[in-house]
């Protein structure tokens, strides 16, 4: 395997006329718009249910890998939502685009966000395809479906994967069937849903390799499209190279939607408009919380303007616990990705004293966690589980 040289990645006239000339349609590059499209159009008839490792049900994934534009032949006596890496990859994309979310009292359901579908529909091909592009490259975070981070820290995940794969191969492509160590390492960096989505946004193509019984997805050999070699030096000298914008974004913990459009559009000038996600507002109220801890519960009312420092010291009075050790809440954004609160003692913020329980951003049935004495670890489970007027 060749080394990544992530410094030799620089915009050549030959790449500025693959970008040019690069028309982006329903129909291309790779098949991401047709598939996305599938599976949104799924989860606008149904709910689906989703596990707490981020997994759709069983009884439906082979059904919808089904209905891609290209299957992948598996034979696999259970397979599960990550035995399909493109189906996997779209569920990333669902949720790191904004437009899917996750919630519902009890059971969690994966459904589709009304309003910024009804964006997402007014949206030209172009703008779709850089939408995605986007959320998978900055905010696509390995928690959303259940995986760690595996990279280098001031280089995102994704972009990160995508770089090693390429540098990895020589124009001849890369031999995967009969070579030894290669489906390890295909596993690890980039992952197979990376895979699966490089496939999709046109940017690799795959010669899958015949199916074997009992083993997941195979594939005999990967080759770089001219349209991913071009992409990926455009996004790496013009955005990915500047460790200081990296690290600005890391530190606001917030991606602002079309911020590759700068890049992007001079080859790409149909990408004008972005989703809109609306942004959250403090809710006022009482918040009505389910704390679990085990087979123990209870439920504490606290308005919306207590810290959730205040949080933090009603669920340990309710449990004559002392307040010696430090603690953390965490719960998923609006993408999917984690973001976590922290014991105003500790180094990073934000932290509890100063973030109010109106300014988290939960749905009425999701989670959050909260977990005190990082030597012990006691781990609660807190479920909104409803909002009361204030006098009410």
């Amino acid at each position: 395997m060749r080394k990544v040289s992530l410094e030799r990645l620089e915009v050549s006239s030959a790449h500025s006329q693959v970008l040019k000339e690069t028309v982006i349609s329903d129909s291309g590059p790779g098949t991401i718009l047709r598939d996305f499209d599938t599976l949104l159009n799924y989860l606008r008839k149904q709910e689906l249910p989703v596990a707490g490792t981020h997994q759709l049900p069983r009884n439906v994934v082979a059904e919808m890998n089904a209905r891609l534009t290209h299957p992948i032949q598996l034979r696999l006596k259970q397979p599960q939502q990550k035995s399909y890496p493109h189906l996997h990859g779209l569920y990333l994309l669902m949720r790191a685009s904004g437009l899917a979310c996750v919630g519902g009292t009890g059971k969690l359901f994966l459904s589709v966000d009304k309003g910024t579908h009804q964006v997402w529909e007014n949206l030209n091909p172009t703008e779709r395809y850089c939408t995605l592009l986007e959320s998978w490259l900055l905010r696509g975070k390995p928690e959303i479906i259940g995986e760690g981070r595996k990279g280098w820290p001031l280089i995102p995940d994704n972009f990160q994967a995508w770089s090693i794969l390429f540098g990895r191969m020589s124009n001849k492509g890369l031999q995967v069937a009969g070579t030894r160590d290669a489906e390890y390492l295909l596993r690890y960096m980039p992952g197979w849903h990376n895979l699966g989505l490089l496939e999709l946004f046109g940017l690799i193509a795959i010669q899958p390799g015949s199916p074997i019984e009992g083993k997941g997805w195979q594939i005999e050999r990967i080759d770089r499209t001219a349209f991913g070699s071009a992409l990926l030096s455009l996004l790496y000298a013009r955005f990915f190279r500047n460790i200081n914008l990296i690290l600005k974004l890391e530190e606001e913990r917030k991606v602002p939607l079309g911020a590759l459009q700068p890049v992007l559009r001079p080859y790409f000038p149909d990408w004008k408009n972005n989703l809109s996600i609306p942004e959250w507002a403090f809710r006022e109220g009482t918040h009505i919380f389910k704390v679990s801890l085990g087979r123990l519960w209870f439920r504490i009312a606290i308005p919306a303007n207590y810290s959730l420092e205040s949080l933090s010291s009603a669920i340990l009075n309710a449990l004559e616990f002392d307040y010696d050790h430090l603690f953390s809440f965490s719960y998923e954004n609006s993408f999917g990705a984690l973001e976590m609160i922290n014991h105003p003692y500790m180094d990073e913020g934000p932290w509890a004293s100063d973030v109010m329980v109106g300014d988290v951003p939960l749905r009425v049935g999701q989670r959050m966690n909260y977990l005190y004495d990082f030597g012990d670890n006691w781990e609660f489970d807190i479920t909104l589980e409803r909002v009361d007027p204030d006098g009410g």
